[in-house]
């Protein structure tokens, strides 16, 4: 539910003429606030160095996942964007597969199979084949910047698991942190001449980005509990589950069409999550 409403404001912000990736640094000065005051909890001399090279790659790369996501949300309807989110649990269970040993059951890989299955009926219906619904689902360029954002939050993932070992507090803190001086110098060098502009923007939506980053906060430290407790792919799989929801937000909120088509689809990859949860 977290990631829903963050999901939701985030588009909002958007839609209100906020750049995509100044959104991602508001929302990490937030998340930098808020996990700053939990620094005397942490015994630093017991985070080994490993820890400190996992979540130093896992918050580059949740940070380039993070900027490209909300580029997707500003360029595509969230009930396109939601179901697409599936493809983290294929994107992760492919590199869990390879980096952490995590070898899923042949129940889990049919779930795998029906997400991408259900992906053909995100496009609209005009496409008269396969080929061609997969075609127009790739030359969208929200899609594009969706699928780029999938890949790097699946390989921070792969990071953030390991990350875990050294205490959910510590890499939820450092993540948090070592996040916001990153995704600040990709403001700087992608935005040099509109953060003023931004900035001014920013004062009516005050609100509107602080409940981002408290919700941001509380979904990323619920991950990785779970990414503490379960394989990477059962973990992500529990986070589709609401996919449902943002497809009809998409249509109550957004006045977004073809709703029928996109449920069906959003039913199909959910029940593909499910065997890939249900294991």
């Amino acid at each position: 539910m977290f990631s829903l409403a963050s999901t939701v404001y985030q588009k909002k912000l958007a839609q209100h003429g906020l750049h995509p990736f100044y959104i991602v640094a508001a929302t990490y000065l937030v998340l930098g606030v808020l996990a700053a005051p939990l620094l005397y909890a942490i015994d630093f001399g017991s985070l080994r160095h490993d820890f400190w090279l996992n979540i130093w790659l896992a918050s580059l790369f949740d940070v380039a996942g993070w900027m490209f996501l909300v580029l997707s949300l500003s360029k595509t309807d969230l009930s396109v964007f939601g179901p697409l989110n599936a493809y983290k649990v294929v994107a992760s269970m492919l590199l869990a597969i390879l980096f952490l040993n995590e070898v899923p059951s042949m129940q889990g890989l049919l779930g795998v199979l029906l997400i991408i299955a259900g992906s053909f009926f995100l496009m609209p219906s005009a496409a008269s084949s396969q080929a061609g619904v997969v075609s127009g689902l790739l030359r969208d360029k929200g899609v594009q910047a969706r699928f780029l954002s999938i890949f790097l939050f699946s390989v921070g993932t792969v990071f953030l698991k390991k990350s875990v070992a050294g205490g959910v507090l510590e890499t939820m803190v450092f993540w948090s942190l070592i996040g916001l001086p990153l995704v600040l110098l990709s403001n700087y060098f992608f935005l040099p001449n509109t953060v003023q502009e931004q900035m001014k923007a920013t004062k009516q939506h005050l609100h509107s980005i602080s409940l981002i980053g408290v919700m941001v906060f509380a979904m990323q430290y619920f991950t990785l509990l779970l990414l503490a407790n379960m394989l990477v792919a059962y973990a992500l799989a529990l986070f589709q589950l609401g996919m449902v929801l943002q497809v009809l937000i998409g249509y109550r909120v957004f006045n977004e069409k073809d709703i029928a088509r996109k449920l069906l689809a959003s039913l199909v990859m959910m029940a593909g999550s499910l065997l890939v949860l249900m294991h």
